[in-house]
């Protein structure tokens, strides 16, 4: 008996360990291996907080996703909390290890330690299946498995090094919203894409709660639309037998109706206190590129009739931050980002000819580069070494603060530097133009920036781990369109737009009621430039959603 048993584990069938098959238990292990729904609820046991170790006895929507992991390569699970998704994931990965012969494995989770605990589940599940079910044992410790057909599982944490160099024919990731901080999440799709596309069979399970606008809400996005191969599985709290109207009140009671929205009805909501408001961020809707060219993304090709600014934020080029550019149509109306780059590696060196390139395929662009670090060198590269002429420079003006400017003139400099009035200024008119639609963004990385760029004191900053380099440019787009001298070069004013929609607005909304004699604090805008707007109607508030 001691040389059938795994390491004096009873529970646990060791290798080489022959077993006799009666006709019912044969057709069993067969029905088993043909129906992982009917191996799941027959044979899986797992561990209740009320009731112990009990039978798995799925719910409808638990047998389904079973089933589109049976059936299909990619699937994507939206899921609120509590509602099993774990169980039925492992249940699963334990079928197909026993009934498959030399297959790897991956759980990958936002921690190792929550990856380990998965394992140590299906583990729990494992030692309770009977031992006709059992493969032999030859590995089983905390962080992997292996089994004597030759089925290995691993349990790491979800980064770009977990899978390299390693085949698998199942990769799992749990809770792959919540990885922190959320770049690791593209990094690793960066990485792990190859060893997906090596093979012709392998599967991927992506289950996850919501949690902002980022990797996990692209790949879901992407799915509802039909742009890639994955099934998406949309999951309701109300699916979860017992959970009603009374149970929704008493949840949001003890937690909160933002956490509710998040976690239960599982929707992609951002940080709290943003810049822009959290009903405007959830109908900001991102698009995919119509070209991708290395770390920069086009969103609309150069129209040779319009006129483009380029918004730079330079990084070091260490990893840390990124350097970001985004380009804007200045021309339409809206104002549009037509496309971005974003880089944490590039050298400010290379970055001022990347600038110029872009700069120069939209039509000549206007370049405002931001100052306050590295970012003067970039600038000087850009207009003493380039020789790139459509350059805003700013000159100091005392306490009167900086003024946008072509460079002539005594005190001018290359650039602005963003100090607390431009931040202020900047946010202020940042705010205005994306909740009253006037400047339309379509990029993910932008807008997930959006949804994690939050108060901070008296300012906006980026939330701990999180990045705000393209909202920075955007910052710098809001404070440059009150100045007199983009509005001179472009031949627009925004600011004066804006200012004749909400004047419109209000009278309209008065007017049902007569006029009202009175004095009125005129709105503080200044007013000058000239309108030249092409109007496209494609980007009316409709096109959003």
């Amino acid at each position: 008996m001691a040389g059938e048993i795994y390491l004096g584990n009873p529970l646990l069938k060791a290798a080489n360990v022959a077993m006799e098959y009666d006709e019912e238990t044969l057709q069993q292990y067969l029905k088993c291996k043909d129906d992982p729904i009917y191996f799941c609820n027959e044979f899986v046991k797992i561990v209740h907080v009320d009731h112990g170790l009990m039978n798995f006895d799925m719910y409808d929507y638990q047998e389904d996703m079973i089933q589109k992991f049976h059936d299909n390569r990619f699937v994507i699970c939206k899921m609120p909390r509590q509602t099993g998704k774990t169980t039925t994931i492992i249940s699963y990965l334990l079928h197909y290890a026993i009934f498959n012969e030399q297959v790897n494995i991956a759980i990958l989770a936002n921690k190792g330690s929550t990856a380990r605990d998965i394992l140590q589940r299906l583990q729990t599940a494992y030692e309770n299946l009977p031992k006709w079910l059992q493969q032999g044992v030859l590995v089983w410790n905390k962080g992997s498995i292996e089994l004597e057909n030759g089925s290995k599982i691993i349990a790491a944490s979800t980064s770009s090094s977990a899978v390299r160099g390693s085949s698998f024919n199942i990769i799992f990731l749990d809770e792959f919203a919540h990885i922190d901080p959320p770049s690791l999440a593209d990094q690793f799709f960066t990485s792990v894409y190859p060893t997906i596309s090596s093979g012709k069979t392998t599967k991927v399970f992506i289950v996850s709660t919501p949690k902002g606008l980022n990797m996990f809400y692209k790949l879901w996005v992407d799915a509802e639309e039909g742009r890639s191969d994955y099934i998406p599985i949309d999951i309701h709290w109300s699916q979860v037998p017992g959970r009603d109207e009374a149970w929704k009140e008493e949840t949001i009671r003890n937690t909160s109706e933002v956490q509710f929205a998040q976690e239960y009805d599982c929707e992609f909501i951002g940080s709290q206190h943003t810049l822009i408001t959290a009903t405007k961020l959830r109908t900001l809707a991102y698009k995919a590129p119509i070209q991708k060219r290395d770390s920069l993304d086009i969103y609309e090709d150069v129209d040779p009739s319009h006129s483009y600014v380029c918004i730079v934020d330079v990084a070091r080029g260490r990893g840390l931050d990124y350097s970001a550019v985004s380009v804007i149509d200045t021309t339409r109306y809206p104002n549009i980002q037509v496309a971005k780059y974003r880089d944490p590696n590039v050298s400010p060196m290379v970055l001022p000819t990347i600038v110029q390139n872009i700069a120069r395929y939209y039509n000549n662009a206007f370049i405002l580069v931001e100052t306050n670090d590295i970012g003067g060198q970039v600038g000087d590269i850009l207009h003493y070494d380039l020789e790139y002429e459509n350059i805003f420079h700013a000159t100091i003006n005392g306490r009167a603060g900086q003024t946008l400017g072509g460079g002539f003139g005594g005190g001018t400099q290359i650039g602005v530097r963003t100090t607390k009035e431009v931040k202020r200024k900047g946010c202020s008119n940042l705010k205005d133009l994306i909740e009253s639609d006037k400047l339309i963004i379509h990029d993910l990385d932008t807008i997930s920036e959006l949804t994690t760029f939050v108060a901070h004191g008296q300012s906006y900053q980026a939330e701990e781990g999180c990045h705000d380099d393209l909202v920075m440019t955007l910052v710098l787009f809001g404070w440059m369109i009150e100045q007199r001298y983009y509005k001179e070069v472009t031949d627009n004013d925004l600011r004066e737009k804006l200012e004749a929609e909400q004047l419109a607005q209000l009278e309209e909304s008065v007017m049902p009621f007569g006029f009202i004699e009175g004095n009125f604090e005129e709105p503080q805008y200044e007013k000058m430039g000239g309108e030249n707007w092409i109007i496209d109607k494609r980007f009316s508030t409709d096109y959003l959603h």
